[in-house]
């Protein structure tokens, strides 16, 4: 079948050295026309893209306000942000820095975290979540723009560094992946936890909501995907 051999998929476009070391995490901007990266020689790099004919469209924009290793980037959804505000995040200072891609400046530098910042989440156009090693997850307005509540990753006990964050559709629960093997739900509007539960057996690298919100896909170092039904008891 043809499972069995599989295909290679046709590469359409490759930038050799692109960074001048690891590339921790990429993005696509919402309308498809800026890809981002982040490296661990401390710089965002945002290249101006044609999704149509796959190629580059003008020079790299370089921004190198981190100090440390970009663990995760992305890109604001919806019309307030224009599709061009990039969020960025990893070591150094442990700040969240939000870039405006279009005029290729820096915004805001969004300071509390006191561990490396390693996932970030957007949602609703102005919202961000963001999981660090110092154990909580923060939650921050850009409205603001600063931090709006501070989440603990468990019900007693020391917790857990966050490695992978994501919000539902409707902007109502928090999912964390944690190093400790655990995951987290988190009751966004009523501000308190639903659950804490180990679905695997080393640490969660990453979780995923299903469009509908039934579900919860989660990966771990276990080398096992798991999906949780979220509607039952």
């Amino acid at each position: 079948s043809a499972y069995n051999t599989p295909k290679q998929p046709v590469v359409r476009f490759k930038r050799n050295k692109h960074h001048k070391g690891s590339i921790y995490c990429v993005a696509w901007s919402p309308c498809g026309q800026l890809l981002a990266t982040g490296s661990n020689d401390k710089y965002v790099k945002v290249l101006p893209f044609n999704a149509e004919t796959c190629n580059a469209t003008g020079p790299d924009l370089e921004f190198s306000m981190h100090d440390g290793t970009i663990r995760d980037l992305a890109f604001m959804e919806g019309p307030e942000s224009g599709g061009a505000i990039l969020i960025s995040a990893g070591a150094g200072d442990c700040n969240i820095y939000t870039t405006d891609c279009q005029r290729g400046q820096g915004l805001h530098a969004l300071s509390g975290h006191t561990g490396h910042i390693l996932a970030l989440y957007t949602w609703s156009g102005w919202m961000i979540a963001s999981g660090s090693q110092d154990k909580t997850v923060r939650f921050w307005d850009l409205r603001v723009p600063s931090c709006v509540r501070v989440v603990g990753t468990t019900f007693h006990g020391t917790g857990s560094a966050v490695a992978s964050v994501a919000v539902d559709p409707s902007g109502r629960l928090l999912a964390t992946g944690q190093e400790d093997s655990s995951c987290m739900l988190y009751d966004i509007r009523g501000g308190r936890m639903v659950q804490s539960y180990h679905p695997h057996s080393s640490d969660v690298r990453s979780v995923r909501f299903s469009p509908g919100a039934h579900y919860l896909l989660t990966g771990s170092y276990d080398m096992k995907i798991k999906v949780t039904d979220l509607q039952g008891n």
